[in-house]
């Protein structure tokens, strides 16, 4: 399967995965393109989509093409690279897909020309400028720091050490501060940091080891409104993967002592077997597994009540959207 097959499956396909792009397309282990190309021409075919949907439609290439395997999406992944991949289509020159899109290539050029002057941009670069303007980063970049492993000040001292406090998210996400090392402690949810969305820290120790996750403020909400405590018992997640929220509870309870003598356990429930794979992996790493009891492939409304395993449960958490991955609707 070539790259253009396997990346239009990835954007048109269902989730097994969970949480970002970027995690879905390098957590897939069934992937025979490299996981940064299928990412690359996903993330850049996204931002232009607009502008690639356009000349496709008015170049007619999809009714041009009908008999050959050319889709909507494959249509939008193909005209990407023919016209703004530096190195062109990744295919062999007799490969059918090339073939079926290059024998477009006058007329695809022309409309996307068309589009150009259409939003007032003398050169290809100008548009590119109002490409990347409309689609950056709206929001910062969440890091919880996993006060099971971590602490705020311990991760200021070596994660974000050079890195400057300030007061507010405005500041964070000022067009000055895109490549200045800035943070903000925010003020509603102990433990997590804004930062700017430009800056990678899935290469550090502290996310590698678990000791900082990369989640978004609104998936931070749900374990923080519930409040869990020592006297509410055992706490169940209904809808755990990709196990974000199921590890902020973890490490709230931790905080809160109700860890220290294991009175309480986190029953996680997530029906898609495949998700409970990641759920499992995650609580791995945020070493939270020895209190979090996961049912794979379970049904949590199909789950009896009454049965012996849930007579201590005091509390439930349920919050079926995952989001996650620390950058957006926040």
């Amino acid at each position: 399967m070539s790259l253009y097959h396997e990346t239009a499956a990835i954007v048109t396909g269902p989730s097994t995965h969970g949480g970002s792009l970027k995690s879905r397309i390098y957590g897939n282990k069934d992937l025979k393109s490299p996981p940064a190309q299928v990412y690359a021409l996903a993330f850049e075919s996204s931002k232009w989509s607009a502008v690639l949907k356009e000349v496709v439609e008015n170049s007619q290439l999809l009714q041009k093409e009908r008999k050959s395997q050319i889709t909507p999406t494959l249509s939008i992944l193909l005209a990407h690279d023919l016209l703004l991949a530096k190195k062109g289509i990744a295919l062999p020159a007799s490969h059918g897909l090339r073939v079926s899109i290059e024998k477009h290539k006058a007329r695809l050029q022309s409309e996307f020309t068309r589009a150009r002057l259409r939003r007032k941009c003398p050169t290809v670069d100008a548009l590119k400028a109002v490409i990347d303007a409309q689609s950056g980063p709206a929001h910062p970049r969440w890091i919880r720091v996993n006060s099971l492993k971590s602490t705020v000040d311990e991760q200021l001292d070596t994660t974000f050490k050079g890195f400057e406090v300030v007061p507010t998210v405005s500041e964070v996400m000022a067009p000055t501060s895109s490549n200045k090392k800035v943070l903000c402690l925010d003020s509603h949810v102990p433990n997590l940091i804004a930062a700017p969305p430009g800056i990678d820290f899935t290469k550090t120790p502290a996310y590698q080891s678990g000791a900082i996750i990369l989640q978004d403020k609104a998936s931070c909400f749900p374990a923080y409104l519930l409040d869990p405590r020592p006297e509410d018992g055992d706490i169940v997640d209904a809808c755990s993967a990709p196990g974000n929220k199921t590890t902020h509870l973890a490490a709230i309870l931790h905080e809160r002592g109700g860890l220290a003598a294991g009175q309480q356990r986190i029953l996680a429930f997530e029906k898609d077997k495949n998700r409970a794979k990641t759920l499992a992996k995650m609580v791995r790493a945020a070493g939270s597994d020895k209190v979090t009891v996961i049912h794979p492939g379970a049904d949590f409304l199909k789950t009896d009540p009454d049965a012996p395993e849930f007579r201590a449960v005091g509390a439930l958490l349920l919050d079926p959207s995952c989001s996650g991955s620390g950058d957006c609707r926040a």
